[in-house]
């Protein structure tokens, strides 16, 4: 049983599913297993990073699929010790030698590291890898606004997405409020916060019992009615299929609005600021 998931366009005119496969920490003949399966089951989204060590695995699972590879959407991530130009462009290519791929569909620097303060070099090696046909489409993780307005001030070009830690205990509505004023797509990592106390809330766990629904299925149909693209991990043939059963149902506003309640100031799962926080 495959389904069909809806897709959205970015800016550059590249579609992307609303619901992909997050899949940190899936390595070697299981994890190639569990992103086999997920293709088999509809996702189309599959979402590494260099930072992961598990290029090669998505790799190995994409040549395993029959599903043709114009149809699947790859994304990896730049990690922040390659900021440099030359050495960001050398580790785009080693992505794709991972990967044993010709392209990535989708590339995006992991972190800004503002305080090393060269991820407009970074920056820069997107676009040319993106004019070389290595890329086809360019984005940020965990970027904040003034991040990428310098990008855009210096080069010209903007970010067709940031990937940012988005869930019920920490709903970054300011930013996603600026990334819809610049057209700028939002994708949620760890959208439901790493599955720990979120999936004990009892407001989820009443809207889920409400609509029939497990309260994974409640966080992920919110994302989507946020506008937001989630890649929820799982190795789970079943949960995999749980997490992209959200088509059938909606939230009310009133749901939207107990679910927005739920967000904390301090709700980030790991302490994790942008502003301040360095990834290497």
């Amino acid at each position: 049983m495959s389904l069909a998931i809806p897709e959205v366009k970015l800016h550059d005119g590249l579609t992307l599913p609303v619901i992909g496969l997050g899949t940190y920490k899936l390595k070697g003949n299981e994890g190639v297993n569990a992103i086999n399966n997920a293709i088999d089951t509809g996702y189309r989204l599959i979402d590494t990073a260099y930072n992961y060590e598990n290029e090669g695995t998505v790799g190995k699972a994409i040549q395993r699929t029959a599903v043709p590879r114009e149809e699947l959407r790859i994304t990896s991530k730049l990690p922040g010790r390659y900021h440099s130009y030359d050495q960001a462009i050398r580790t785009i290519q080693e992505s794709l030698y991972r990967g044993n791929l010709d392209y990535y569909d989708l590339y995006l620097i992991h972190w800004p590291n503002p305080k090393q303060d060269i991820y407009v070099e970074a920056w820069q090696a997107l676009i040319d890898a993106k004019k070389w046909g290595l890329i086809r489409s360019i984005g940020v993780c965990n970027f904040l606004p003034e991040h990428m307005e310098h990008l855009e001030k210096e080069t010209g070009i903007k970010p067709s997405i940031n990937q940012i830690e988005l869930h019920p205990f920490f709903n970054q509505e300011q930013q996603r409020i600026w990334h819809e004023e610049k057209n700028i797509q939002t994708e949620s990592w760890s959208p439901l916060a790493r599955a720990s106390e979120v999936l004990q809330n009892e407001t989820i766990r009443s809207i889920a019992d409400d609509h029939n629904k497990t309260i994974s299925q409640v966080i992920l149909r919110w994302h989507y009615q946020l506008g937001a693209i989630s890649i929820p991990k799982s190795s789970s043939p079943e949960r995999q299929l749980e997490n992209i059963s959200i088509f059938d149902f909606s939230l009310s506003d009133t749901e939207m609005g107990r679910i927005a309640e739920l967000t904390r100031p301090n709700g980030r799962i790991n302490d994790q600021d942008p502003a301040t926080y360095e990834e290497f």
